[in-house]
């Protein structure tokens, strides 16, 4: 295969930059003559986190319209127009053969750039409502891979190709449908295991409702792993004993995911598939603060697959414990869930984008 030069571009949250690096090593690692370049937006997480896995990275003075503060976006149209000039600038000199945008606002000015010099581009979508970026870049895309079906209300519909989230590969790799088989045993002496999800970040709202059933947990001898985030740590800590363990993040997070029996988390895309990969039952309180409101969409379609239990935020003071307990006393409930939620995984899905990206590069 020749060398090609490849443009991968997305950022602002977690959700648009992991896609990515797991479609860019997969890449490299197996097409070591590769060339690939990532595009995100000064200032944010991208300009750290893709360094650290050893790819270079180019900023656009970018950045999302502010639905809140109205007046924040004072600058936003000069903001498109450098950062427009800036994406000519980074295709002269890199030339790509192709283009992967995997959403944010990061990935508009230099996609639109590159549909204008008729560049191939692939659009990798990773909730069940896409972000306003990838709606409008889809009518320059070869192909969309998308993580759920049905997404034709949204994208030509011969554009769609049903591929799944990327993931990370130590969470494929490990042994967890085994794992999940031992965790969903009948609750016993020692108790279930909590894994609790908030966030990098942290939620008030989660965090909250735990630290009120702390006791709850004790008199059930359920164990506590909890992910407070990195906002809310010092304040939570203090509730940390032998059955309650509190991080700010989860290093490794595929270790912890061996060990649990119930999951409480958001429903972030690349957590739902993660999620769907690993087997365990789960109940999503899905963030009300993301564009698009996405989260909710992503925890609804689990629910009406019947393969999660959600709990919208404004109603978590009042469902929280009425789930969980029906959780804890029913083995076959927490079956059921395990079994469907898998039954949604595609652990494949990084591969077969990096096939179609194949297919148009070798197409010319």
């Amino acid at each position: 295969m020749k060398k090609n030069r490849i443009i991968i571009t997305g950022g602002g949250t977690g959700g648009h930059i992991y896609p990515g690096i797991a479609i860019g090593k997969y890449l490299k690692n197996f097409y070591p003559q590769n060339k690939i370049l990532f595009v995100g937006a000064f200032g944010k997480m991208e300009m750290k986190r893709i360094p650290n896995e050893g790819f270079k990275i180019k900023g656009l003075w970018i950045s999302g319209l502010n639905r809140k503060n109205w007046w924040k976006n004072f600058f936003l149209p000069l903001k498109i127009l450098v950062s427009l000039f800036q994406a000519i600038l980074i295709w002269i000199k890199f030339r790509p053969n192709i283009m992967i945008g995997t959403g944010g606002y990061a990935s508009l000015p230099i996609l639109i750039i590159g549909s204008i010099f008729q560049t191939k581009i692939v659009i990798q979508e990773q909730n069940y409502l896409p972000g306003i970026s990838n709606k409008i870049l889809s009518r320059f895309a070869t192909i969309i891979a998308v993580a759920y079906e049905n997404m034709e209300r949204f994208f030509p519909q011969k554009k769609i190709i049903l591929t799944g989230n990327p993931v990370r590969n130590s969470l494929i790799e490990s042994n967890l449908e085994t794992e999940k088989n031992k965790g969903n045993s009948s609750l016993n002496k020692s108790g279930l295991n909590l894994l609790i999800l908030g966030g990098s970040l942290g939620s008030e709202k989660i965090n909250e409702v735990i630290s009120k059933n702390i006791l709850f947990f004790k008199k059930n001898k359920i164990n506590v792993t909890w992910q407070c985030g990195k906002n809310y740590y010092e304040r939570f800590k203090t509730f940390e004993d032998s059955h309650i363990k509190i991080f700010p993040f989860l290093e490794q997070i595929e270790n912890f995911y061996n060990k649990c029996d119930i999951i409480i988390s958001r429903a972030g895309a690349l957590t739902i598939s993660e999620l769907c990969i690993i087997g365990k039952p789960s109940i999503l309180i899905p963030s009300p603060n993301v564009s698009e409101n996405h989260q909710y969409h992503n925890a609804k379609y689990l629910q009406d697959k019947k393969a999660a239990i959600m709990i919208e935020e404004r109603k978590i003071k009042k469902e929280f414990i009425h789930h969980l307990e029906n959780l804890l006393i029913s083995q076959e409930k927490r079956l059921t869930l395990s079994k469907a939620i898998f039954q949604l995984a595609r652990p494949n899905a990084t591969q077969e984008i990096v096939l179609q990206i194949n297919k148009i590069l070798a197409s010319g």
